[in-house]
């Protein structure tokens, strides 16, 4: 049976936040509903667990918004300045470049850790969980994700 990752070896794991498979309605784009999840969460508690805290406004969150143009703090100050969903989607539509060219960043994020430097990464992280032995089933970052948080058997 395959190894499953030690509870707590990445710290707290919120499970509440979506996939980073998951597109954006409006755009298309993968791993834009995970940020803004990550934006609404800290709205709603302050600040997001350590584990998770580390990476806020960078790592993927930071990748996205430059890829976009846009800094990632402004992203944020829309989440916590609106009232609803439907507030931000309106206010997020013309941050947006005309051109938000989702078919490139989607494949940049899914091929994400595919490098060696990147499978090195991926590896380190495995080990960590105590899980080396699934590289061959955790291809990429939002592989690993989606395996912290339990969505990847």
């Amino acid at each position: 049976m395959p190894s499953k990752p030690i509870p707590g070896s990445t710290g707290d794991v919120l499970t509440c936040l979506p996939s980073p498979y998951v597109a954006h309605a409006a755009t298309g784009l993968l791993y834009l509903p995970r940020f803004l999840a990550k934006c609404r969460y800290v709205k709603a508690h302050g600040a997001l667990p350590p584990s998770y805290a580390k990476n806020y406004k960078r790592g993927c969150d930071r990748f996205l918004s430059q890829h976009l143009g846009l800094d990632p703090a402004a992203v944020e100050k829309i989440v916590f300045e609106s009232a609803d969903e439907a507030e931000v989607e309106a206010r997020l539509r013309p941050l947006l470049p005309a051109d938000v060219r989702a078919a490139a960043w989607n494949r940049r994020l899914v091929q994400m850790g595919m490098t060696a430097a990147g499978r090195e990464f991926l590896l380190t992280a495995l080990t960590a969980m105590g899980c080396a032995d699934r590289i061959d089933d955790i291809k990429s970052v939002p592989d690993l994700i989606d395996f912290d948080e339990g969505r990847i058997e």
